[in-house]
């Protein structure tokens, strides 16, 4: 079994890298696909569909540019000297190829269940960091386990948009009848259903993490190029005879006195009782600590630049995605699917029914857990008729909401931006731990949901 799986997973990344395009590429291809379906299962017009999709490719602005500070933020963060010296200590944990894998795994999952935006940088970081303590790693199959997390864990931990919207007091589902009050994080996440489930997916797939590492003969190193291009940060240097203006770009107070402005901010709302974990609120957080961590404006422009290097995928593909999205939803073709997937339903299958539903979609609409409210009223409403509690539907919404992730290349792409490497690359290697977690989470929703 140690030989088969190595072998298997390389030669699907193999085929992979044959035959699938770029990010860009498949997010155009599913946009065809999209109007297509959209004319045939939707029912809609030429006419209806061109106007659905360009009524959609603005309509989630606002959620991509909380997503660009995501990822700007988390590395302006991560980079910074403190944060850097821990991610080193973290990556010189490991002594062999093999412990190195399952390292990065455990961690991304980790990581990513106490929060996706920090998990999913720290994690991009953590490679830089790992590849170079150990070159012996193979860097595809390190690549793809550092992505883990987005797949596996973040929707069942505390940062989960669907647990945390259901205990939102006033939340659009309450006003329309859907539950009959907040929902608390104790009925959701921090069920012994789904503690036991997140556990027994980070152990499962650390585990099988190790065994998909091939023998040395068929190791795939990083390279000299990309190790170079993996260089550490470094803040640029005082001069030794500054000018005032030189004091000001490379002194500590005007960075101290923002970042303090902003956590003051927060805990003023914690005091007042009107905090809640938002990306808004996540975004300011990772922003102060960044401006409190890095040593001078100096050295926090020189990481902004780097971080900007990572969002021309989110800015180039996140309309197109908002374009399907707008196709789904204004055709009539979510209305369809849905009931497609009910007619086969009964109160024993439904969350598996869901679980389907949602990892099929979020294959299309990488949204983070943001189509929810789009689907809510008929995912719950369903529930409500067959009797299905609401928490096991939303729980199982969110475990197939992150599924897809691992064979959808839109969240990798700060990942892969930091490591140089296409999303065929790894898609082997996510493609059997998406079997891996398929399995766990269908298991645990036909005996413990």
């Amino acid at each position: 079994m140690g030989g088969l799986l190595p072998r298997l997973a390389d030669a699907l990344a193999r085929l992979s890298a044959r035959w699938v395009p770029d990010a860009f590429s498949i997010a155009a291809l599913l946009t065809l696909l999209a109007l297509a379906l959209g004319l045939t299962l939707g029912g809609a017009t030429p006419a209806e569909c061109v106007r659905a999709w360009g009524g959609g490719v603005w309509a989630l602005l606002s959620f991509a540019m909380q997503i660009a500070l995501v990822i700007f933020a988390g590395y302006v963060l991560a980079v910074a000297p403190p944060v850097a010296r821990a991610l080193d200590a973290l990556a010189r944990v490991p002594r062999g190829p093999r412990s190195a894998v399952a390292w990065m795994a455990f961690l991304s999952m980790t990581l990513c269940w106490l929060n996706w935006g920090m998990g999913l940088i720290a994690s991009a970081m953590l490679v830089r960091q790992v590849a170079r303590a150990r070159p012996d790693t193979d860097y595809r199959l390190l690549v793809a386990v550092a992505y883990l997390g987005m797949g596996t864990t973040w929707h069942g931990g505390p940062s989960g948009s669907v647990p945390l919207l259901l205990a939102t007091p006033g939340n659009f589902m309450i006003k329309d009848g859907l539950v009959q009050g907040p929902i608390p994080l104790a009925e959701t996440i921090f069920t012994p259903a789904n503690l036991g489930l997140m556990l027994a997916v980070v152990v499962v797939l650390t585990a099988f993490a190790a065994l998909l590492h091939p023998a040395r003969e068929r190791t795939l190193s990083v390279g000299p190029e990309t190790l170079a291009a993996l260089a550490r940060f470094e803040p640029p240097l005082r001069p030794a005879a500054p000018s005032p203006a030189e004091r000001l770009v490379h002194g500590r107070w005007l960075n101290g006195a923002l970042g303090l402005l902003g956590l003051v901010y927060l805990l003023l709302q914690a005091r007042g009782g009107s905090f809640a974990a938002t990306l808004d609120s996540v975004n300011l957080i990772a922003l102060s600590l960044g401006l409190l961590l890095h040593p001078s404006p100096a050295s926090l422009g020189k990481a902004a630049e780097e971080a900007s290097r990572s969002l021309h995928g989110v800015v180039l593909q996140f309309p197109l995605y908002a374009g399907i999205y707008g196709i789904i939803k204004d055709t009539g073709l979510v209305e369809r699917l849905t009931q497609a997937f009910i007619a086969v339903s009964t109160p024993e299958s439904y969350p598996l029914v869901v679980f389907a539903y949602s990892a099929f979609l979020n294959y299309w609409v990488p949204s983070g857990g943001a189509k929810w409210a789009m689907e809510a009223p008929y995912v719950l409403g369903a529930a409500s008729e067959l009797g299905v509690p609401a928490t096991s539907v939303a729980m199982a919404y969110a475990y197939g909401d992150m599924a897809t992730n691992l064979i959808q290349p839109f969240w990798a792409i700060p990942l892969l931006g930091v490591a140089r490497l296409e999303f065929r690359d790894i898609l082997g290697y996510e493609l059997l731990c998406l079997a891996v977690y398929t399995v766990l989470v269908c298991a645990a929703l036909l005996l413990a949901f």
